[in-house]
């Protein structure tokens, strides 16, 4: 790829943030930014000069036991069996029409990398989840037994016979949302469990054999301190766990914290940011290295040696990512295309009812989609190495653009410099400091073009 069109200018100099929580931008644009195409291109021909021999695969399972006070994902709660086995049916013809969009172009195409995502995949069944692996096996091609691949569990659906699909299947990754071991920090962000639960499912997982095991905690919950952060940081720390990623709680719009939550926003950002560094300081002095600002893997085993890097990261994909399931997103190198996407209860389930019903035609086309150009592709890459800790490699840059990403983004990285959020001690990397990461939920939406920003600002919450 060379230099085409110069970078879209953002609106003059960049804001200084005023909060380190803005968004977390694990995937640009985000989805908010996509829109209804009246009649959208063939996937056979978004597909054809695509490179097909390095694909990911994702599948997205919108479906949970219970939805967490916190949570704003495409997800709806105690679906009942009817429904699951219609969503698997819809599946697996949507996986027949997408293998054959890939082999109209004559060419190979193979998977190296693949994960199930949601919701909760481990709310279906242990035969569901042998029919969900039987169908990216056997008709969408992928050998998940040979590849890296991430699965995500939680306490209540970690159950042995679940476990043992995944496991005889060749899962190499399970990432478990405990969020916090202390009952009444967990009843705080609207997710009731008990901790001898979350201890008997960790359990069940490293008895399992799973190659990487991550836990998930979030920080920031009311009544939270350094010290009650440590039970829990300690007790992830026992099972000794590959990676641990340690989230900062959002309260976003129609999910259940946000119609109670009147925290003082500076306060909270104190507390969020002395909670981060807290956590940070002790999972590094536990012998972890810190990849993002949520991400620490275990130094000196396959997890915290890259075999954890497998959980397939959307934004990291500048193409060739392939989508199944209602809300997951395809990556290709115009286009970037998904299904419908909401929050609310009433449309999550009218979507997932839409998506069950849809005649498999329709799957050979895009349906809501944005349209990357060279800009935001340059703006997609930035975002890919500038909030990991190992940087973002200027040569490689150079070499994929043919720009300078100072050249095509003078202003953002003035202002990196002037906060101190960069550390300038590599000429060929630009690399987000010590300070810099902890602010990296802010520093992302610096780069988001002013057509991704006028698209989000547009959308309509439902």
């Amino acid at each position: 790829m060379t230099a085409s069109a110069p970078v879209q200018p953002t609106s003059g100099r960049p804001v200084s943030p005023q909060t380190p929580y803005q968004q977390y931008v694990y995937v640009y644009p985000h989805q908010k930014a996509y829109r209804r195409l009246a009649n959208g291109p063939l996937l056979s021909e978004l597909w054809r000069t695509e490179r097909l021999g390095s694909l990911s695969l994702y599948v997205h399972i919108p479906f949970c036991e219970m939805r967490c006070g916190f949570c704003n994902l495409f997800t709806r709660t105690g679906a009942p069996e009817e429904v699951t086995s219609a969503f698997l049916d819809t599946l697996g013809r949507q996986a027949r029409v997408t293998r054959e969009a890939l082999d109209a172009s004559g060419r190979s195409a193979r998977f190296l990398m693949s994960a199930f995502g949601g919701g909760t995949p481990t709310y279906l069944t242990a035969a569901e989840l042998t029919r969900l692996c039987d169908i990216c096996e056997n008709v969408m091609g992928a050998d998940l037994g040979a590849v890296p691949w991430s699965v995500e569990t939680s306490p209540a659906t970690a159950t042995a016979d679940r476990l043992a699909v995944l496991a005889e299947r060749g899962a190499t990754r399970l990432s478990i949302g405990v969020q916090s071991f202390i009952d009444e920090e967990a009843r705080a962000a609207v997710r009731p469990q008990k901790r001898a639960e979350v201890e008997a499912s960790l359990a069940r997982l490293r008895e399992a054999g799973f190659p990487v095991l991550n836990i998930d905690l979030i920080y920031g919950i009311d009544g939270q301190t350094e010290s009650s952060f440590r039970v829990s940081l300690d007790a992830a720390l026992a099972w000794e766990p590959e990676e641990i990623y340690l989230y900062p709680l959002y309260v976003r719009p129609l999910t259940g914290l946000s119609a109670r939550h009147d925290k003082d926003g500076r306060q909270w950002d104190e507390q969020r940011l002395r909670l981060y560094r807290y956590g940070r300081d002790h999972l590094l002095a536990a012998g972890y290295r810190q990849t993002s600002m949520r991400v620490f893997q275990r130094l000196g085993n396959p997890g915290g040696d890259g075999a954890g890097d497998a959980s397939i990261s959307e934004y990291n994909q500048q193409a060739g990512m392939v989508g199944l399931g209602v809300g997951a997103r395809s990556f290709t190198t115009s286009l970037h295309y998904t299904t419908d996407y909401a929050v609310a209860v009433p449309e999550v389930r009218r979507i997932i009812d839409d998506y069950i019903a849809t005649p498999s035609e329709d799957f050979r086309r895009a349906q809501w989609a944005f349209q990357m150009d060279d800009g935001e592709r340059r703006r997609m890459y930035v975002l890919q190495w500038l909030l990991e800790t190992v940087g973002l490699p200027v040569t490689d840059y150079r070499k994929l653009f043919g720009t300078e990403p100072l050249e095509d983004f003078p202003a953002e990285f003035a202002l990196l410099r002037e906060k101190q959020w960069l550390d300038t001690g590599e000429p060929d990397v630009l690399r987000l400091s010590p300070e810099g990461m902890a602010w990296a939920d802010a520093i992302g939406p610096l780069f988001f073009s002013p057509r991704v920003n006028e698209a989000m600002a547009s959308y309509r919450d439902k």
